[in-house]
């Protein structure tokens, strides 16, 4: 039984063909530039070398058959032919406050991912852009979209809503809603299974940190507060964004420096961040090599982006009254020691230690997961690899019930 997983973007789109019996990838790959000059397929067989194809996808449309077409290549492909695919599982960003949990696709979840167009710009129209172009390849295909948003509709409304007039709130929906929840859900179900023990008595603070960061409060297994907000601008600084401002810095900075809207938007969300702080790069590898060489912007940009993440673990640990672990993953959580460490130095109050040797071992993309906090410490403290395809293709099975078929 296999599942498709696709993430698009405006110009891209991203796939993982799972083997959902024994959770095995057996290709995945990314289709770049679309409706570009050369655009180009990269795949990835399992056990196979990666093939590189040039192409002419002048949309999603045509780059989703080029992807069938390439999984059941007879020389680098996967499958015998589209019909082995059960169903297609879709990434999307947001789904506001009515969509609940992973759904079925269908007209009504189609018009709240259009209705959600200006609260995911980025995103949305891509998510619809790549169901539209599967139903179009693949019309007797089941479809499923697992919404980021989703799983952080479970906070209380003193977590979820902003002191702005109350109408528009009930009027805009202006709320937060919080992303990058396929991942919190992930690590945190993931962390349980690794200790055996059930959710419901947990405290658990996840760090997704990547050029896009958020962090979560997660109490018996549910998040009760997450540092994204309305957009995934707010929170801890990122790669290019700048996280939580003061909002009175946007009508400064827009009357100072002329900017409309859209060029406001375009400085938070793509000069700002770690990027602007440092004006060396928003990769967090270039950063510490920069520092390295005595380069202050870059060490005042990794520092920036420590205490910050930091305060969040103190105030999730107030709201929660109490914290038992605290995972990292994504890019830098699962890859970045010294990111760790000077994020988990600053937690002594809480009863935080790691260990030197256990938290330098969890390195370079290598997968692994485990403890790095010592015996003696009062809080647990994990790295887990997301896996957000993953999640998205157990939700798929489990909402079309693939496993009674």
């Amino acid at each position: 039984m296999k599942v498709l997983v696709v993430n698009t973007g405006s110009s891209s789109l991203k796939y993982q063909l799972m083997d959902v019996q024994n959770e095995s990838v057996l290709a995945k790959g990314n289709v770049d530039r679309i409706g570009a000059k050369q655009p180009v397929l990269e795949h990835e067989p399992a056990g196979l070398d990666e093939v590189k194809i040039p192409c002419n996808a002048k949309d999603h449309t045509e780059a989703m058959k080029l992807v069938i077409d390439t999984l059941i290549h007879p020389d680098y492909g996967v499958i015998k032919n589209m019909d082995e695919i059960s169903a297609v599982g879709h990434r999307a960003l947001h789904g506001s406050d009515k969509i609940l949990e992973s759904v079925i696709v269908n007209d009504e979840v189609k018009a709240i991912l259009r209705e959600n167009f200006e609260l995911g710009p980025l995103h949305n129209p891509a998510n619809l852009m790549g169901i539209e172009a599967c139903e179009e390849v693949m019309p007797n295909t089941p479809m499923v979209a697992v919404f980021d948003t989703a799983f952080h509709q479970t906070m209380p409304p003193e977590a979820y809503t902003y002191a702005l007039p109350y109408e528009d709130y009930e009027k805009y929906a202006i709320r937060r809603y919080g992303f990058h929840g396929t991942s919190h859900r992930y690590v945190t179900r993931r962390l349980h299974e690794l200790l055996g023990i059930p959710e419901e008595g947990t405290k658990v603070i996840t760090c997704h940190l990547g050029n896009g960061s958020s962090i979560s409060a997660i109490k018996d297994g549910k998040c009760v507060d997450t540092s994204m907000g309305l957009t995934p601008l707010e929170g801890v600084p990122m790669g290019t964004r700048c996280g939580s401002i003061d909002p009175a810095i946007v009508t400064c900075l827009m009357e100072k420096k002329g900017f409309s809207p859209e060029e406001m938007s375009e400085y938070m969300n793509k000069q700002s961040g770690v990027l602007g702080l440092s004006g060396v790069s928003s990769d967090f590898r270039d950063l510490h090599t920069a520092a390295e060489q005595g380069n202050k912007r870059a060490a005042l940009a990794l520092d920036v982006f420590n205490y910050s993440v930091r305060k969040y673990i103190g105030a999730y640990a107030a709201a929660m009254d109490g914290v038992d672990y605290i995972v990292f993953t994504a890019g830098i959580g699962e890859n970045t020691p010294s990111v760790r460490e000077g994020i988990c130095k600053g937690l002594s109050f809480l009863g935080v230690e790691i260990s030197e040797e256990k938290n330098n071992k969890i390195v370079a993309g290598n997968g692994i997961e485990g403890k790095i906090s010592t015996d003696n410490s009062k809080v647990g403290v994990y790295i887990i690899p997301t896996n957000e395809e993953l999640m998205i293709a157990r939700d798929t099975v489990e909402l079309l019930n693939l496993n009674d078929r």
